[in-house]
């Protein structure tokens, strides 16, 4: 089941696949993916191996409020990666630089789990939303790979703390401050 689910999530996408359509796929009926994983996001959870849920860790985010929205989401990259989850959070990022399957799943986890509600809550116009999505995932993708993965000093050894006041107030202008759009 969780290879046909990665197999559908990378060809179409967290909102083209369906759970019949894996069933069909893993040739089993669908109430059996229901009774593994519950639901479509939960199986997609499972099948990008996700080292966590963000409906689980979102709400604390967004209950910052606008104004330190992206203080909150870079404290939560850090503690989602200096703590128990960073294993899992390499093995994604890692599968996602060495090929293309790996970079559609992470960037479905990112679009549909994370970006989808944390700019949701500023609700702005689809398009806008999309860019600024895509700006704050550069930002994020780009601290964690030179953190965790290059270890680049001195965002290696640097204190969370540091890290939020740093790079918080560049996510929060991708977020909520002044962006061309593209075109």
């Amino acid at each position: 089941m969780l290879a046909a689910a990665r197999a559908a999530f990378a060809e179409r996408g967290f909102d083209g696949a369906t759970i019949r359509g894996i069933a069909t796929a893993a040739e089993v009926d669908p109430a059996l993916v229901h009774h593994y994983f519950g639901s479509k996001d939960q199986l997609f959870l499972a099948a990008v191996e996700a080292p966590a849920d963000p409906a689980e860790l979102l709400p604390t985010v967004l209950a910052g409020g606008r104004d330190r929205l992206g203080e909150s989401v870079v404290r939560l990259l850090l503690q989602v990666w200096d703590g128990p989850m960073q294993p899992a959070a390499l093995a994604l990022v890692r599968s996602a630089v060495g090929n293309e399957w790996g970079a559609k799943l992470l960037r479905e986890f990112l679009v549909t789990q994370v970006l989808r509600r944390v700019v949701g809550s500023l609700d702005l116009p689809p398009e806008e939303a999309e860019v600024r999505g895509a700006l704050v995932a550069s930002q994020l993708i780009g601290l964690a790979i030179g953190r965790y993965v290059l270890r680049i000093e001195p965002l290696a050894s640097a204190e969370p703390d540091w890290l939020v006041a740093t790079v918080g107030p560049t996510v929060q202008r991708y977020l909520t401050g002044a962006v061309d759009l593209p075109g």
